[in-house]
């Protein structure tokens, strides 16, 4: 059988299950949308490591470090349903194309630059470019694959290169700030470029939505509101909480998604069909996202000021000491859609949240002199194991059963929600962990981060309780007799679907 490129499709719905190989054009397209992601989800957790030799060189104090950090999610966290919807109504490979080179432009000059605020207008934009080739990258798998088992195995694959990305960060971190920390900036730069050429030749050419219009004061709005919000949750821990900056600010946010919800309620094509916040597991795998995600970045946070300031580890012993959750991250890559397939998202994000929860568990009574093997491995492991099943598996529950002008749009929304919820759980655990007295010690210190660690655990065990709903639901309507009598409640359809 041979296969026709199409514009929004490599292979039609009828040949994907018939197909035992892909062609190499359609795993050419793949490598090269993951290998974005992954670069997208390095940049994230990657300049964490190198926070110290950059306020050295640069004479920055901590407030203006963590702006290096925040920058980056501001631009992420702020656009991505603007990218989403974006690349719906302007093109996908257009969207994606020109985001990739503004995001390996912004990387050279920030390994060049000697000025912190440059720095941080670097990774601004950075961030806005990650906010249109995220979603779009994702839009671009799911137009192209069928939904199912195809659809399945190329998210998994695609999925694990970000959450690889994630996980890799501390450990691509320790390894580049050895040899300064500007490599932790130019990195990346020759990776995009080789993506960028490669995205030229192999994506293939879309066609723009023939209706619809760009809603501008919808993207005005929610734009606004996350950026406001993201600001505000991550600039309230030195300001205070109950500050009365902090307080206008949020009150400023609850205005603008009034607004946008106003908007989005009366305009004619508007940025977010409010209609498919409908959808049960979509807004399930938002949920479950904010959980994996939030949880995972708040505890890099902790574990990194752990192994630096109370036990004293250098940057390369830290990235080798949590090598083991990178790589079953990575490996997981080849078997995650054939799971997902014979297990479902549900029982996989369930499992996914579970590791990650007896991991932070296993955390808990650290101390300031641990065995290795004993104390940090295993939490290691579980963290590795639980975003390798987690992560992949939101994805998919989160773009199944959306139709394709929406998929931009559904990829935007989970993505966001990651983003998002990250800020808001790593602000709340730094103010818990401030909130105590000054550490002069390293006991001390640990006593300072503990509160925090139970925070991260608290939230995983929420999410995890929140994904295991719908399986009780659809285990209580079996015993109850609802599928024999021909009763099937609409939570245990989705469910099942998922």
């Amino acid at each position: 059988m041979t296969t026709t490129v199409t514009p929004d499709s490599l292979l039609s719905d009828n040949d994907l299950p018939r197909r035992q190989r892909w062609p190499a054009r359609l795993w050419g397209v793949l490598a090269v949308l993951s290998l974005v992601l992954f670069l997208d989800g390095l940049d994230v957790s990657m300049v964490g490591v190198a926070l110290p030799s950059i306020g050295t060189e640069l004479h920055l104090a901590t407030s203006s470090l963590q702006w290096i950090v925040s920058g980056y999610v501001l631009g992420y966290g702020g656009l991505l349903l603007l990218g989403g919807r974006t690349a719906d109504l302007l093109g996908r490979r257009r969207v994606f194309l020109i985001a990739l080179a503004v995001f390996a432009v912004a990387s050279l000059l920030g390994g060049l630059v000697d000025s912190g605020p440059l720095l941080i207008a670097t990774r601004f934009i950075k961030g806005v470019s990650a906010a249109f080739t995220a979603p779009t990258g994702l839009s671009i798998i799911t137009t192209t694959f069928a939904e199912g088992r195809m659809r399945n195995k190329a998210l998994s694959i695609y999925t694990v290169f970000g959450a690889s990305g994630y996980s890799s960060g501390l450990i691509f971190g320790g390894l580049m700030t050895g040899f300064g920390w500007r490599w932790t900036f130019l990195m990346p730069v020759p990776i995009a470029i080789v993506a960028l050429t490669a995205g030229l030749t192999l994506i293939p050419r879309d066609t723009p939505a023939s209706s619809g219009g760009h809603d501008v004061l919808g993207a005005l709005t929610s734009t606004g509101a996350m950026l406001l919000l993201v600001y505000d949750l991550v600039s309230a821990p030195a300001r205070g909480w109950t500050s009365p900056v902090t307080l206008a600010l949020f009150a400023g946010v609850i205005v603008l998604l009034a607004a946008f919800v106003y908007v989005e309620r009366r305009v004619r094509h508007p940025l977010v069909r409010l209609g498919i916040l409908r959808k049960g597991t979509l807004v399930r795998a938002n949920l479950a996202i904010v959980a994996l995600f939030g949880s995972y970045t708040s505890f890099q946070f902790i574990i990194t000021l752990y192994l630096q300031d109370v036990l004293g580890w250098a940057p390369l012993k830290m990235a080798l000491a949590l090598l083991p959750a990178g790589l079953l991250v990575a490996l997981s890559a080849p078997f995650a859609g054939t799971m997902i397939d014979r297990f479902g998202t549900a029982r996989f994000i369930v499992g996914g949240l579970a590791a990650m929860s007896a991991g932070y568990v296993l955390f808990l009574p650290i101390g300031t002199h641990p065995v290795y093997v004993t104390a940090i491995l295993p939490t290691a492991i579980l963290l590795g194991v639980g975003f390798a099943l987690g992560f992949p598996s939101i994805n998919v529950q989160a773009t199944a059963g959306i139709h394709d002008d929406e998929q931009g749009l559904a990829a935007g929304l989970v993505q966001t929600a990651a983003q998002v919820g990250a800020a808001l759980v790593l602000a709340i655990t730094t103010a818990v962990i401030s909130a105590g007295p000054p550490a002069r010690t390293a006991a001390s210190v640990l006593d300072a981060y503990r509160p925090g660690l139970v925070f991260v655990t608290f939230v995983a065990v929420a999410g995890l309780a929140m994904a295991l709903l719908p399986l009780v639901v659809r285990r209580r309507a079996r015993q109850g007799g609802a599928h024999r009598a021909g009763i099937v409640p609409a939570e245990v359809e989705e469910a099942e679907a998922a």
